[in-house]
């Protein structure tokens, strides 16, 4: 069955959604912090602790993570600053 949806790895990153986890104070590393990005094509890209392996076994009914898919956690407060940036449609 085809995709309706297909990740685009060469579109290139725009801007970061929110303030800099450094800014936050949720992480006080430069090469391993969780973050959120607009790229050049409008999809956004997030970067978190990939938990996939640790809650595949309860995820809710109707969802699933596929073979090239993985879950990741981010910080509340990354997603709150970023909200401004997002756009409501």
């Amino acid at each position: 069955m085809a995709r309706l949806w297909e990740a685009d790895s060469g579109a290139g990153f725009v801007r970061r959604l929110g303030r800099s986890p450094q800014e936050l104070g949720i992480t006080s590393a430069t090469e391993s912090c969780p973050d959120i990005w607009e790229m050049a094509n409008g999809d956004v890209a997030v970067i978190g602790r990939d938990v996939t392996s640790e809650v595949a076994e309860r995820l809710p009914a109707g969802v699933s993570i596929g073979a090239d898919e993985r879950l990741v956690l981010i910080p509340r407060s990354l997603i709150v600053a970023a909200k401004p940036d997002i756009p409501d449609a």
